[in-house]
């Protein structure tokens, strides 16, 4: 990986999002929007703006970083594979970064809940949930509620209405320094040379109706019914 700028890129929830780095892990600007079910019709829209705006010409781009979940499938597989085609189109490295991963330590970096166990929740269609501890993520149907250890705090993303406020206003701020994070997750690992991009998969947290998960995704979550 050489100086040249990086991309970053994560679709994991219903806010979507594309920056632009610094190899040293410096955040320049980032772009954040609501996407719903629109990734694929905004993604490169919003990266080409960003980079217009900024004057960094696609080909300049040194390295991509891209957001793997836990997610919903739409926006998983518009992100991973803009991310792959970008990559192998301009012969530069990619690496993958469990958004997971980088929403906790947004959230620990801000403060959030140092030297605590943090678990983090997000939604798994209408009326499930899931929770990530420590990296091992744990399905929740309906109003079923975490076991948190004693001291845990607990970091709610997408889930407004659905878990308690305090959780909430910890996971605002975690996807605030979302781009930042995953930029300093990834750079490491861009150094190192990227990714083989057959072997970047997505983590979903469900499926759509008769939709089964490729060879090497992960899936932990059920199919909607």
């Amino acid at each position: 990986m050489n100086a040249r700028r990086i991309l970053v890129i994560d679709t994991s929830g219903t806010s979507a999002l594309v920056a632009l780095g610094e190899t040293d892990g410096t955040l320049l600007t980032e772009r954040r929007w609501t996407a719903g079910y629109r990734h694929g019709e905004e993604l490169l829209a919003r990266i080409d703006e960003m980079l217009t705006t900024a004057v960094v010409p696609m080909v300049e781009l040194g390295g991509i970083i891209v957001g793997t979940g836990p997610g919903a499938f739409t926006g998983l597989r518009v992100g991973l594979a803009t991310a792959k085609a970008l990559a192998r189109g301009l012969a530069i490295p990619v690496a993958g970064v469990p958004t997971s991963e980088a929403l906790l330590r947004a959230a620990s970096v801000a403060g959030g809940f140092e030297g605590k166990q943090a678990v983090l929740m997000l939604p798994a269609g209408p009326s499930d949930r899931v929770v990530v501890i420590a990296g091992e993520a744990v399905l929740l149907r309906g109003g079923e509620e975490p076991e948190l250890e004693v001291g845990a705090t607990l970091v709610a993303v997408d889930l407004a209405e659905r878990a308690p406020a305090a959780a909430l206003a910890l996971g605002a701020t975690a996807e605030a320094g979302l781009a930042a994070s995953l930029l300093s997750l990834g750079i490491g690992p861009l150094a190192a040379g990227g990714e083989d991009v057959a072997r970047l998969v997505p983590e979903y947290v469900s499926l759509p109706r008769g939709v089964t998960a490729q060879k090497g995704e992960v899936k932990w979550s059920h199919d909607h019914r």
